[in-house]
């Protein structure tokens, strides 16, 4: 009985002793890069955007976070975007849209990715996964394929220049499909049979022995005269 007694004992004063030990706190470390956080964070924006004075853009998107820490300074519209261009009688002359995009408000170029579409005044259509539109070269390009449809053709490429209007723009290293029959020769027609009756006749005509057949002359005998 004394045994047990001394047992239970010790163990309450091993509880009791390891409930005196300090808790371990397992935290993590603080976070104090202040580049990881946007300076103005706005949603459900739908506002104008100058240029030198002018309204040339209006933008539309569900999120526009400004960082002004991070290098390159830069604008984000992770939530996608819709751009519209105006000229100087803000007459719509096309849109961008885009599921990602990032505006890089010193170099004044804008990153477009996912699904970038583009229409102009003239009914061109381009589509690509990515797009870059140069503000200062006034440019747009893509390394990746991209497509161009326009009332007239279709052209398809995995790179693509054009200037700001897409009036001027070349798509190269072309790809696309065809079947083995294209490149077979198409069979010469054939003539028709009244063609075929009149090519023979003339061949005929046209036919003539090289040497004409010896003539046979008579004899003819004179009396000898003394």
């Amino acid at each position: 009985m004394e045994s047990r007694l001394s047992l239970f004992t010790a163990f309450l004063v091993f509880l009791l002793l390891a409930s005196c030990e300090q808790p371990q706190e397992h935290t993590a470390p603080a976070i104090h890069e202040r580049d990881s956080v946007s300076m103005m964070t706005t949603y459900g924006v739908n506002t104008l955007i100058s240029d030198s004075g002018v309204i040339k853009y209006r933008i539309v998107t569900e999120r526009w976070d400004v960082n002004t820490v991070k290098n390159p300074t830069r604008w984000t519209f992770e939530r996608g975007i819709f751009l519209e261009q105006f000229d100087q009688k803000f007459h719509i002359e096309g849109y961008i849209y885009a599921d990602t995009a990032w505006y890089y408000d010193q170099l004044k170029l804008w990153e477009l990715r996912g699904r970038v579409r583009i229409r102009n005044v003239n009914g061109l259509i381009f589509r690509s996964e990515e797009l870059f539109w140069d503000g200062i070269k006034h440019e747009f390009y893509s390394h990746k394929y991209s497509k161009v449809v326009t009332p007239e053709r279709e052209l398809e490429g995995t790179y693509f220049r054009s200037d700001e209007q897409m009036h001027h723009y070349e798509v190269t290293n072309s790809v696309g499909s065809f079947q083995s029959s294209d490149m077979e020769p198409e069979p010469e027609p054939e003539e028709p049979a009244k063609d075929k009756d009149k090519t023979a006749a003339d061949t005929a005509k046209q036919e003539k022995p090289i040497r004409q057949a010896a003539v046979r002359h008579k004899a003819t005998t004179k009396p000898i005269q003394p």
